[in-house]
């Protein structure tokens, strides 16, 4: 799940410095972003064709049992929690990024599940597991759905960036409807599990809107509140909103060409 960090102003935050040294933080912080998003589609595709039975395995554990995707959710947000909290040490750039890594690879581990059953919704699981070896095999439709959930993301998250950047204006005002909005989307998950319905494409898109409300906030922070030491800790929290937005916006997408 998206991450968020006080808007209270640090002592020499990004917006007290030069016009140099902020243009210096931003290009830290997105390069970092782009290495870590790198990274998980590394990971991602690496799991699945390296670790095939191993993806296979938690992915039919998370999905078997009402709980069991709850108790998922529960340790990700737990991880992703330390995750920050090491990205932020000001006392060991090693912990920022082991911070950072621990992130990457969980986000990783998350996706495995979704991924499994966009190639057997839209794929020919007859051929995946013939002869008794799994085989990740994406279908043509799999593959366009996949392709088209990445477009839209990074098409979401570079439009809305652009906005904050462009306009200058501050979304840090956001913080408590966000909040409360994250909140919301657990109880509904939460609801969910307890009384056994389905969440359908309209419960994915208000995510996706929750999500992209985080994007525009977390891009205030970075310009004006986050100290210029602190660019792993402004990648890490962009890409926990990044992941998360991908994940909806395919499961949406997955949704929308059920078969």
């Amino acid at each position: 799940m998206a991450l968020a960090n006080s808007t209270r102003p640090i002592e020499g935050a990004v917006a007290t410095l030069g016009v140099s040294d902020r243009v210096a933080f931003l290009r830290k912080t997105y390069a970092h972003l782009g290495i870590a998003l790198v990274a998980f589609a590394a990971i991602t595709g690496g799991m699945m064709r390296y670790m095939t039975e191993t993806s296979l395995s938690f992915s039919n554990w998370a999905f078997t049992g009402r709980w069991n995707w709850f108790l998922v959710l529960i340790l990700f947000m737990v991880v992703g929690t330390v995750a920050q909290r090491l990205a932020m040490s000001q006392s060991s750039r090693g912990l920022q990024y082991a911070g950072l890594t621990i992130a990457v690879v969980a986000e990783a581990i998350l996706l495995q599940p979704m991924l499994w059953i966009l190639m057997v919704r839209f794929g020919n699981p007859e051929a995946m597991f013939a002869g008794g070896t799994t085989h990740a095999v994406l279908s043509g439709d799999a593959a366009k759905i996949l392709m088209e959930a990445i477009v839209i993301t990074l098409a979401i998250f570079t439009g809305l960036t652009l906005t904050v950047f462009l306009t200058k204006k501050d979304f840090s005002f956001m913080r408590g409807a966000l909040s409360m909005g994250m909140f919301a989307v657990l109880g509904v998950i939460l609801a969910s599990m307890l009384f056994g319905f389905h969440l359908g494409a309209i419960f994915s898109g208000l995510v996706i809107l929750l999500m992209a409300g985080y994007i525009l906030y977390q891009t205030s922070l970075i310009m004006s509140y986050f100290p210029p030491t602190g660019y792993v800790a402004a990648a890490l929290m962009l890409f926990s909103t990044i992941a998360t937005l991908f994940w909806y916006v395919l499961r949406l997408l997955m949704e929308m060409n059920r078969r």
